[in-house]
């Protein structure tokens, strides 16, 4: 697992990308991965001077927590999870080798469990599903900074979900 960010000084440091990855194979590395999301938004928020909300702090963790433990059950091998800060938002992308779309489940609050993909959803500003050559790429978009009100900045329902092919 490495961090990496570019930093040019005659850019704003909103063009800056700031990332990390890091590749998870048993379902202890599931706290792994969320403390790898803690420390890469400390350290966006203290390098790189970008607001992170507790909520969004937050809110990363468990879409990261999510995302890694339905790639750890449903997929066999290692999955790798990437973040990236840009532009006021962290985009939490998550590989495994299993090519077959996740189930997006109708709202039941009657169902026990197979609920994490609909927090995932509800949570970020954006949900995307994309095959690859091998396995499939689930990426979800959440939004750094509070709105001014203090309520969560975020959720835009028509941008819930887009499955296709490579991009």
């Amino acid at each position: 697992m490495g961090y990496a960010a570019g930093v040019a000084d005659s850019r704003p440091l909103m063009a800056d990308i700031a990332s990390v990855s890091g590749v998870f194979e048993g379902s202890e590395d599931i706290a792994i991965a969320r403390e790898l999301a803690r420390t890469f938004l400390a350290d966006v928020q203290a390098v790189h001077g970008l607001p992170v909300s507790e909520r969004a702090m937050s809110v990363v963790e468990l879409v990261v927590s999510e995302l890694v433990t339905n790639a750890r059950k449903y997929a066999p091998g290692p999955c790798l999870l990437t973040l990236e800060a840009v532009g006021g938002a962290v985009e939490v992308t998550v590989w495994d080798s299993n090519p077959t779309p996740p189930a997006v489940l109708a709202s039941d609050p009657t169902r026990v469990g197979q609920h994490g993909l609909e927090i995932v959803m509800a949570l970020g500003q954006s949900f995307a599903v994309h095959r690859e050559p091998v396995g499939k790429r689930i990426t979800t978009t959440i939004i750094l900074a509070d709105a001014p009100s203090g309520a969560s900045a975020g959720h835009q329902p028509e941008e819930i979900l887009s499955i296709g092919d490579q991009h």
